[in-house]
């Protein structure tokens, strides 16, 4: 009895660490990418850089970290959502996982400057991009018939349901400019990309931790005070036999 309670008040914490663990590294990981951009080379132009290439040419460092972080947030957002059971299984869950790990490859292995040619780091992380980029929105897509049949999630199907379609249209346009656009505003585009993606991110994991910490707000006992009361009944009932 006394196991068992304190395996389930367990779990409680866990599943209010994950949305806070998402949360705090989207934050993180936002602070670290305007850090990144900050550059006083006047040569650094992110209007026609993308992310990549301004991370080659910056050498800070912070860039990098950003991807990190935003890809260990976001295993974070799906392990909690998962925790709740939240309707991610299948598809969605999948293309979210291929975010996250895609993030954090395309962050340990670099690209390489333009003038050093397309070497096999580059293209690695030039596929692991790609990657990205399109199963987030290929992900949130799916989510949001889903969260519109949940009465948990439907408050956050209407917004997720316009920022995917802004994403969509972000990654049209980044497609067009890479391709026959010639790169021209392309870091422009990616970053607003970008930015619906993160936003994306934040409005799951704010609704995350309202589902996970509900409880804590409507006067539920805390989890000592779990663990001691169901530990009296135990012994009580013990006394009984």
């Amino acid at each position: 009895m006394v196991g068992t309670a304190l395996s389930r008040d367990s779990q409680i914490m866990v599943k209010r660490l994950y949305p806070v663990l998402a949360c705090g590294g989207i934050m993180i990981a936002v602070a670290a990418a305007v850090v990144g951009q900050i550059d006083p080379d006047p040569y650094l132009d992110p209007i026609n850089l993308t992310l990549s290439d301004y991370a080659v040419l910056d050498r800070s460092g912070a860039t990098e970290v950003a991807m990190v972080v935003l890809g260990g947030s976001s295993l974070a957002l799906l392990a909690g959502m998962r925790a709740v059971r939240a309707p991610v299984s299948g598809w969605p869950e999948r293309l979210m996982l291929v975010w996250s790990l895609a993030l954090v490859v395309a962050a340990t292995v670099p690209t390489s400057a333009v003038s050093e040619g397309m070497t096999w780091a580059a293209q690695v992380h030039r596929y692991v991009s790609v990657a990205a980029f399109v199963s987030l929105p290929a992900a949130t897509a799916q989510l949001v018939g889903r969260f519109a049949a949940d009465d948990r999630w439907k408050p956050v199907a209407r917004p997720v349901e316009w920022l995917t379609l802004a994403s969509g249209i972000g990654l049209a346009a980044m497609t067009y400019l890479a391709l026959p656009g010639q790169g021209l505003m392309i870091g422009l585009v990616e970053r607003f990309f970008l930015t619906v993606e993160v936003t994306i991110l934040g409005v799951l994991a704010v609704n995350l931790a309202r589902l996970a910490w509900k409880d804590a707000f409507l006067g539920h006992p805390p989890v000592a005070g779990n663990v001691v009361r169901r530990a009296d009944q135990a012994l009580h009932r013990l006394r009984g036999i």
